[in-house]
């Protein structure tokens, strides 16, 4: 399973990496003798209502959303793991503080509180990057928070104390290398979360805007055509289907292997 899902997120990557050389045409060259085209040889996944090549914008489409999934997972990452070994290593107040503020977090569901954050700060990629990233780092903290505190009263973690160790040394030093395990089975699960989350907010007008190409704003752009130019749909939503199935291919598998309560 890990193999499955790495090789799928790597073929996606690398795809939208190479997009500019295997593409058919530039993803906004309009042709408008050439509207809404279906698949063929020349256009591989047809054309839109501006003539423009669907495959070219679905890799263009792939860099985009691909590069926000990856940076929100990992702005989500460096949040979440920084609160919860905060909260799991010292307790007392650091960690009721961390614990209230995860529990007002997730009293909302991530979309909804992702759409108010990506409104309020307006459309675009840069805000929907932050929008996701601070909707998506409490799970993570939980799980760490989770593993440091079954750590933190370990013998070798009082033995670097006695040593001389400061707290922050000792952190980075013997807990976090302990917790990477959970720490990368939770990224690599939330990283198709991010994707379809990113995905919903240009669907909804609130992300990537036309006319830059994203899985998203496809998807919206050709439920006008749905019923004469089905393919409009359905490569984009078909790349946000396989991204997410990577994903969680991925993480699942990583699970089974690095998660020794399930190997056992």
């Amino acid at each position: 399973m890990v193999a499955a899902g790495a090789s799928l997120l790597l073929l996606l990557t690398a795809a939208a990496l190479a997009g500019p050389w295997l593409a058919p045409s530039h993803p906004d060259e309009i042709s408008l003798e050439e509207s809404l085209l279906p698949p063929g040889p020349g256009h591989p996944f047809g054309t839109d209502y501006y003539g423009r090549d669907l495959l070219s914008r679905v890799l263009a489409g792939a860099r985009v959303s691909l590069a926000i999934g990856f940076s929100a997972q990992l702005v989500a990452l460096v949040i979440g793991v920084s609160l919860g070994a905060a909260a799991g290593y010292f307790g007392g107040w650091v960690d009721w503080l961390v614990c209230r503020l995860v529990d007002i977090v997730m009293a909302f569901p991530d979309l909804l509180l992702a759409i108010g954050i990506a409104a309020s700060l307006g459309p675009g990629p840069p805000s929907v990057l932050l929008a996701l990233g601070l909707v998506g780092w409490p799970g993570l903290c939980r799980v760490v928070r989770g593993e440091v505190m079954a750590l933190r009263e370990r013998e070798f973690i009082d033995a670097a104390r006695v040593a001389g160790a400061g707290d922050w040394w000792v952190i980075r030093r013997h807990v976090l290398p302990n917790v990477a395990g959970p720490v990368i089975i939770a990224t690599s699960l939330g990283l198709g979360s991010r994707i379809l989350q990113e995905a919903s907010l240009s669907f909804l007008g609130l992300g990537v805007q036309p006319p830059t190409a994203s899985w998203g704003s496809m998807i919206h752009l050709g439920l006008r055509w749905l019923s004469r130019a089905p393919w409009l749909v359905v490569f984009p939503g078909l790349a946000v289907a396989l991204a997410v199935l990577a994903s969680n291919l991925l993480g699942d598998g990583l699970r089974d292997v690095l998660d020794p309560r399930l190997a056992d």
